[in-house]
């Protein structure tokens, strides 16, 4: 069930962009671009910080 949800949110995000593609006319591919775009980097920098904390963590337990 929680695969399922997830699913399903992301089927949400993914028609609330084209939708906002359609609706932009010519400039819905770049404005859909820039929300991809924007996304992939938000995701990328909080998985750096996370692997920064990781081994922070491990470097004081002796790891």
């Amino acid at each position: 069930m929680q695969t399922f949800a997830k699913f399903l949110g992301l089927g949400v995000v993914v028609a609330f962009a084209i939708a906002l593609a359609v609706l932009c006319g010519d400039y819905g591919p770049w404005y859909f671009a820039w929300l991809v775009g924007t996304t992939m980097i938000i995701l990328i920098a909080v998985a750096g910080g996370v692997l920064f904390e990781t081994q922070l963590e491990s470097s004081k337990n002796g790891g």
